[in-house]
């Protein structure tokens, strides 16, 4: 155990450990949100999308995640539209933006190849990779969205549990739920360094769904999932050093212990 805390001092696990601890906070916040709206597929989807963004961001030789940022939140947008104009459900217009990314990911890997290692690390996640550009960028994005959060805390618990009676009281729950999608557009990218691509629902929706296990209050379970998200990705970092397993799927699976305690905790203490 010693040996795992000399590791501290070394700058790629700093980094680690306060851009993972940043973007917990984040996916916890915007993963309470979707799971109480019955949208937490969005980040499933949308992920599935990252891997085509991400593919077409290494074929034209832009930076991945960059480029995904824009992309992805034209995706998000594209969802909402469909549900709101196609008259097609949410999980349904979920899954054709899903499957296009999927596809288009696809064609575009087996025709152009020689990129399969650093599509690799975008599947499955390497934060411990994280430069010091990286770490900054996912700081500040990460302050902006909580800030926004925060301004429209408001109207965003209205329309989180009754979006007519929300509608009714002069709140304009169109703009509301555009910017739900657009912040986890942008959640969604910030998190494909901390787990993957395809991890990247699990973070969002773990913390969120532990929490209200534990909190009867909305405020309560914001916190507890803000606490959760970070000792889950903080725990699994160190996890990770210490077993020498991959570090976004420790991430994951610490995060579903710690569900699992919940869980066990409200058996016990209803």
């Amino acid at each position: 155990m010693p040996e795992i805390f000399e590791y501290f001092q070394y700058g790629f696990i700093q980094r680690a450990l306060i851009c993972g601890t940043f973007i917990a906070l984040l996916c916890s916040t915007l993963g309470v949100l979707l799971v109480l709206r019955r949208l937490s597929l969005i980040g499933d989807g949308l992920s599935h999308a990252a891997f085509g963004s991400v593919a077409l961001g290494l074929l034209l030789g832009v930076y991945p995640l960059y480029f995904s940022i824009p992309v992805l939140m034209l995706c998000s947008l594209g969802i909402l539209k469909l549900t709101e104009r196609a008259r097609i459900y949410g999980d349904a217009a979920i899954g054709i933006v899903s499957s296009l990314g999927i596809a288009g990911g696809v064609v575009i890997v087996s025709s152009a190849g020689g990129f399969n290692v650093d599509l690799f690390s975008y599947l499955f996640g390497n934060i411990l990779a994280i430069s010091r550009g990286e770490m900054y960028l996912s700081i500040s994005l990460s302050i902006i969205v909580l800030l926004v959060v925060v301004f429209f805390y408001n109207e965003l618990f209205s329309i989180t549990f009754d979006e007519e009676f929300a509608r009714v009281s002069g709140i304009r729950t169109g703009r509301i739920n555009t910017l739900i999608v657009l912040l986890t557009a942008v959640t969604v990218v910030l998190t494909i360094n901390v787990v993957g691509i395809l991890l990247i629902s699990a973070l969002l929706i773990l913390p969120a769904v532990t929490a209200m296990q534990l909190s009867r209050s909305f405020r309560g379970t914001l916190l507890v999932a803000a606490w959760t998200s970070a000792v889950s990705v903080m725990g699994g970092i160190v996890l990770s050093l210490a077993l020498n397993t991959p570090t976004g799927a420790t991430i994951v699976l610490t995060g579903f212990s710690l569900f699992l305690c919940a869980l066990a905790y409200r058996r016990v203490i209803p």
